[in-house]
Parts: structure tokens; sequence; C-alpha cells
């Protein structure tokens, strides 16, 4: 009689301690977040976060279910991956017309959510978050719940990035050129990808 409650509370044990430790193993000098704010204050909201959220879940349900195999890819491979990444994203914001009409709206938004599916799945595969959801995945043989605590943190992580993102936007919507924030984006992007280079660099070193 009492097996059905204690499988509901081991559920939900796990549940949080999943998303507590994917989400301070994410949060923590994490260049996702930074990307992501960067997104969020070229491009609207909505878009933004509907990239975000389904990379996440591929990202993490690849981790649940190979997580010891994406733990062994070599660093110079996820480096150079993630360095075009942002590069290609920064590519993207410099071709970006400053004066968008109306009729262009629905084709900015699928654009948005694509390149934001691009920047967050394509970059940084095996980071400390899909090892922490992999090694969860395999003490606790639960993928289903530990894939649903895992995304929940990186969704979470990425909501506080696009909203504070978001928030720039506005404030400097009318205080600077948009031509200004797109070459303020392209820098940031530029200076993530570099940093993957410098990583590159090293590990061969």
């Amino acid at each position: 009689m009492q097996r059905f409650p204690l499988q509901i509370e081991s559920v939900i044990l796990i549940l949080f301690t999943t998303f507590a430790a994917v989400f301070v193993a994410e949060i923590v000098g994490d260049k996702l977040l930074y990307t992501t704010g960067v997104l969020a204050a070229r491009y609207r909201t909505a878009p933004i976060f509907i990239g975000m959220a389904t990379a996440f879940m591929a990202k993490m349900g690849l981790a649940v279910i190979v997580g010891k195999a994406i733990s062994k890819l070599p660093s110079p491979l996820v480096a150079t991956i993630t360095a075009i990444s942002f590069l290609g994203v920064a590519f993207v914001l410099w071709r970006k017309s400053d004066r968008p009409s109306e009729s262009k709206e629905l084709h900015r938004a699928s654009k948005a959510a694509m390149v934001s599916f691009a920047a967050i799945f394509f970059s940084e595969w095996g980071d400390v978050g899909q090892i922490t959801a992999a090694t969860l995945a395999a003490k606790y043989r639960m993928p289903l719940v530990v894939w649903v605590g895992a995304v929940s943190a990186m969704v979470t992580k990425g909501t506080l990035a696009a909203f504070l993102g978001a928030g720039i936007r506005r404030w400097i919507r009318d205080r600077v050129s948009p031509k200004v924030v797109r070459y303020v984006a392209v820098g940031l992007l530029l200076v993530l990808g570099c940093l993957s280079v410098v990583e590159i660099l090293t590990e061969r070193g």
C-alpha cells in the first residue's frame, strides 16, 4: 500500500536533485548564458525561447541516452564546433537589416528561433551540465525524470538570460541606434568564438 507514495517521493526527489545539480553546474561560467542574452537583446523573446527550449530538450535527451559517449568527446572537437557556432551566429547578426518591415515579421521570428536553436545545439557538447545529467541518469536509472529535471534547469537558466537581454533591449530601444546594438552583439559573439579557439590551441599545446 505504501509503495506508490514512496515511488512518487523518489521521483520528486530525483527531479529536484537533477534540477539543482544541472542548474548550479551550468550557471557558473557558461558561455551560452551570455549567448542567449545577446540574442534576446537583438530579437524578440518568444522565438528565442522556442529555439532555446527545443535545443535544450534535444541536447539533454542525447546526454541521458548516450551520456558516456558524450563525456568522451575530444575537447578540441567540442571547442571547434562551439567556435564555429558562435562565429556563424555573429555572421547572421552582421548581415541583418536594421529596419525590418511588418511583412518580414514572421520570417524574422522563425529566423530568430533557428538562430537560437543552432547557437545552443551546436555548442559546448559534453559540458558539465550534460555530464551531470548523464551521471544522474546512470545512477538513478530514471532517464525520463532526469531528462525533465535537466531540461527544466537549462530552460530556467536560458529564460533568465533571455529576459535580461529583453530588458536591455527595451532600455536601449530609444537610446541607442539598432546598428550599434548589432555591432556590440557581433563583437561579444566574436569574443566568445575566439575564447573557444584559444581552448583549441591550449588543448593542442
